[in-house]
């Protein structure tokens, strides 16, 4: 049976940096109306607020950062912001790509192709092409994605390979399942934050979470830097983190 991430890399850690920092950027709205600015400013600037949480986490030296740009449940939103939200990813691909190639950044996508523009996902296609080999920051964009969907999807391929005999029920495990889901090869996250001042996952990331320590900030993610970054990183630090252990001095 394949050892599982939790066992991999569960030991009680105090004090040492996270590996692995996911962040639903939220807010935008809420910031441009705050100002009297329509929504798709507030977009515009949580994308530069992007651009300057990218490198601070070269800066902070995290390993992966991981950003909830676009979830499977935004689709309910008006068109005409819809179209804003792609355009902005376009524009991010266009003007930052070499940037970040340059940077030693590797772009990975999590989520689903279906219903995206299709210039679109002939640009995430090559910023992933051209990135692949960088090893300074893995940059994962979850884009069209929702955790339950990821779930289900790994778990119906699953079915699919006890249906064709190529898997017994009883082989299935915590590890196999894993495998299935997008983030496969991408250590879980350590520290999750969300700005805004909302205490929810809304479908992000549900079974990469089981461990991960929960940040969650007042400020809107137009107003996110390395600062705010740096703030989120100093808590986690000072937690425990025990993993369904107990601490050394413990008793019971």
């Amino acid at each position: 049976m394949a050892e599982s991430k939790e066992a991999q890399g569960s030991q009680p850690t105090h004090g040492s940096g996270p590996r692995h920092v996911a962040i639903i950027m939220d807010g935008n709205g809420r910031w441009a109306r705050e100002r009297g600015l329509p929504r798709a400013v507030g977009h515009r600037m949580g994308v530069e607020a992007v651009r300057r949480t990218v490198h601070a986490a070269i800066a902070l030296s995290v390993p992966v950062l991981t950003i909830y740009s676009f979830s499977s449940e935004n689709w309910s939103r008006p068109l005409a912001e819809i179209d804003d939200l792609f355009g902005l990813m376009k524009r991010f691909i266009r003007r930052d790509l070499a940037e970040l190639h340059q940077a030693g950044v590797c772009i990975r996508i999590i989520g689903e192709r279906t219903n995206v523009d299709p210039e679109l996902l002939g640009l995430i296609d090559e910023a992933v092409a051209l990135t692949r080999d960088n090893t300074t920051l893995t940059l994962v964009i979850a884009f069209n994605y929702g955790a339950r969907g990821e779930i289900a999807k790994a778990a119906r391929r699953l079915a699919e390979k006890v249906a064709v005999g190529e898997l017994k029920p009883a082989d299935i495990d915590i590890a196999m399942l894993d495998s299935e889901l997008d983030t496969h090869g991408i250590p879980d996250p350590d520290l999750l934050v969300r700005t805004s001042g909302e205490i929810r996952l809304s479908n992000f990331l549900l079974w990469q979470c089981a461990y991960t320590e929960f940040v969650f900030l007042d400020a809107y993610w137009p107003e996110f830097g390395q600062d705010l970054l740096q703030q989120a990183i100093t808590e986690f630090r000072a937690r425990k983190r025990r993993f369904g252990g107990l601490d050394a001095r413990s008793t019971g």
